[in-house]
């Protein structure tokens, strides 16, 4: 008998929505409820048969107790307090970070060069399975390009066990307990919500990217979104499989 009946969407930010999250939920007729605490709606009150996902941000672990986003600190206490209820959760970017933070982690800014200069990792580029996971190993066995979208790494917890990296930054995907998963790619984004990114977030992707940064932004969307389709749909089935178990 599965057990997740309803998925809690925890959304700072009206472009970084739960995208094919959602949509896998919908399909299996699952309860889904968006909880906007940019908007300053209230942490839901947690009940067994509940998946919590947590959305990525612009805001980062580093400006939690900041004025400027006062909900971030509670949101951080009610993840801490959710993963003692081993509760299961699924963290994204940002979300990932506030898990990691939740559980004795932190981030620094990403930084790459000689002298280190802050350089955001953006755009689609391929992640690498640990050697030592078996539970997505067969699913991250072939090439998987995923799309990034952040300035700050995460600095794991003690009990976080690693189990995907990139180029550029250690920390891609990792899990702590049985309970929870932290992302800090992007499987969830569809081509309308990457566009909007791009159009939006210009600042942070000529930052990343150089001058031209949206065109290689555009193109690279060209390339790998329908690509890679299939694969992070499996891999949101395969996270929600073990979370029903």
């Amino acid at each position: 008998m599965k057990k997740i009946k309803r998925l809690l969407v925890l959304q700072h930010l009206e472009i970084e929505g739960p995208g094919l999250f959602e949509e896998f939920a919908k399909e299996r007729d699952l309860e889904i409820e968006i909880i906007r605490l940019d908007y300053k709606n209230a942490l839901p009150h947690t009940k067994k048969g509940d998946l919590i996902l947590i959305m990525g941000g612009p805001m980062g672990v580093k400006d939690i107790g900041s004025d400027r986003y006062p909900w971030l600190k509670l949101e951080r206490d009610f993840i801490k307090k959710e993963i003692e209820n081993e509760r299961p959760i699924i963290g994204v970017c940002l979300g990932a970070q506030l898990l990691a933070s939740a559980s004795g982690g932190d981030v620094e800014i990403i930084k790459c060069g000689s002298p280190p200069k802050a350089l955001p990792e953006i755009g689609w580029s391929q992640i690498f399975i640990d050697k030592s996971n078996k539970d997505f190993k067969s699913l991250l066995k072939s090439p998987f390009h995923v799309l990034h979208w952040h300035g700050d790494r995460i600095l794991l917890p003690k009990k976080a066990v690693l189990i995907a990296s990139s180029a550029r930054c250690k920390e891609q995907f990792f899990k702590i307990g049985n309970f929870a998963y932290g992302l800090q790619f992007h499987i969830e984004a569809t081509e309308g919500m990457i566009n909007k990114w791009i159009k939006e977030d210009k600042e942070f992707v000529l930052k990343g990217l150089g001058s031209n940064g949206q065109e290689i932004l555009y193109e690279e969307n060209k390339k790998y979104i329908n690509k890679t389709f299939l694969k992070r749909e499996l891999l949101i089935s395969k996270l929600f499989e073990i979370l029903d178990n």
